[in-house]
This record gives C-alpha cells, structure tokens and sequence, in this order.
C-alpha cells in the first residue's frame, strides 16, 4: 500500500511486538462494565473527554465530572463546556462516517469554547509553534504555505485506509499512526491533540466496532504523560526534518491502553 504522508515502513517490526493475546484483549474491551449510567458507551466518551482535556491544561477531575453529567451537580459553565463540547464530537462521531468533512465537522464542535467562529473547522493560516511554559520553542510544525498540500495527503491516506480489510494489528498500527502524523501537521490553530486522539479510535471503530469507544487510550495518554510526550517529540522538533523511523514507541502507547 503506498501512502503519501503516513508511514508504514515499521509495519512488520510494529507486528513483532504485538503481544501474543492481542484478540484477547480487544475483546476484553467489550466486557467492562460501569454502574455509573446504563449506556456504557456515554460513560466511556465522558471518561474520553475528561482526560484528553486534562492533556491539554483542564483541571477538571474526572469524578467532578461525571457528578456534573450523571447527578446534575452544577458547577461554573467555564468548568465543564469545554468537556461537553468534546464528548459531543466524540457522539458526532459515534454515528458518522471517518472522512474529511466530518473530521472538520468534529474539530467545529470541540473548538466551540475554544477558538472563534470563523477559525473552527478552518486550516490555519499562520505559523505554528509549540511552546513549553518558559516560552522556548518545542516544535515547528507544518509550514502555513504547505498546508493545505499536507492535509490533502493525509485525507487521501485516511480514505485509502479506511477502505482497507485490516487485520486487528493492522488497525492499531494505523490508528496510531494516523493519530501522531495529524499532530505532527498540526492542521488547526487549537484543538489539535483532541481531534487526533479522537480520530485515532474513530478510525478503530471501523474495524472494532463500538468496543473500539471502551478503549481508554485517552486516559492512558494523561496517566503517561511524559512518555506520551517524549514520543511525539523524538521524531525530531521541526516537521520538516521529523524522523518517522523513531515512531514505534508512540504505536506502543495505544497497545498498552487495551490493558486498562
């Protein structure tokens, strides 16, 4: 298969470390349980969304949360929108299809407390460099003047997988690929980290079904946050010059979050 922005060349390694009760453990996905609410699926999405928000900066605790969303404890609006706007996109994608449009459709209702009109949904037209808290430059991202190029090969890439009979390795694989590659872009001007790690199980979901929305890979990201990071960051600083021979331990994090 040949691919224009994701890269599969790690494929067969990635394969030799799948361990050996793969299918045991996406199945064991479809059997959890939670008293919390009668549709697990709702409960999985709020899990979702709290923490790939709390990877971003949200301070909101998990069982703050869930008081908020099953007993209907009020708190400040500022506390939970941004949550509610994510556990909406992951509804929205629940019950539509992974392409273009709906991942443009997502990334509108996640950023509704985020960012302006205008700018939802809409490729960035700046620069974009990521910074860490004393102001030094982490990462360059996808130059403004190649964007637009970039995402149409990476939305090829995505309806090309997407219309691929994939092994349950396979998928994982390409999940997470799909996942790191979009991040990588960094097609936005906000909202980036929580689409890719939306996509990466919509994507799963064509190939795992709803049991793929019971993967609690976004708590595992925040429960592992420093190695979640130093995988990203050891591809390289500028997207330009990134090195995606160094990407396996990043297709690791997405097969350890099947133990939880």
């Amino acid at each position: 298969m040949k691919l224009k922005i994701v890269d599969n060349s790690l494929l067969d390694e990635y394969k030799k470390q799948i361990p050996s009760n793969l299918d045991e453990l996406i199945s064991g996905v479809s059997s959890k349980q939670t008293s919390v609410t009668k549709d697990s699926f709702d409960f999985y999405i709020s899990v979702a969304s709290v923490y790939s928000s709390k990877i971003e900066g949200e301070e909101m605790e998990l069982d703050s949360y869930l008081k908020h969303k099953y007993q209907g404890i009020k708190y400040l609006p500022d506390y939970t929108k941004r949550i509610d706007d994510l556990a909406e996109a992951y509804k929205y994608a629940m019950t539509n299809p992974l392409n273009r449009n709906n991942i443009i459709i997502a990334h509108t209702i996640i950023t509704k407390h985020i960012l302006i009109t205008d700018k939802r949904g809409k490729l960035r037209t700046a620069q974009m460099f990521i910074a860490d808290n004393k102001g030094q430059v982490n990462y360059v991202a996808a130059d403004a003047g190649v964007l637009h190029r970039e995402m149409d090969k990476w939305f090829d890439d995505l309806a090309m997988l997407t219309d691929q009979v994939l092994d349950n390795d396979e998928a994982l694989f390409y999940a997470s690929m799909l996942h790191l590659t979009f991040v990588n872009i960094h097609p936005f001007d906000d909202g980036n980290g929580r689409t890719g790690r939306l996509l990466e199980k919509w994507f799963l979901s064509n190939y795992f079904g709803k049991n793929a929305w019971q993967i609690e890979s976004e708590r595992y990201y925040y429960e592992n946050l420093k190695e979640y990071y130093y995988s990203l960051n050891r591809l390289g600083n500028d997207y330009e010059q990134l090195d995606y021979s160094q990407s396996l331990p990043f297709t690791q994090l997405l097969l350890k979050s099947l133990a939880l």
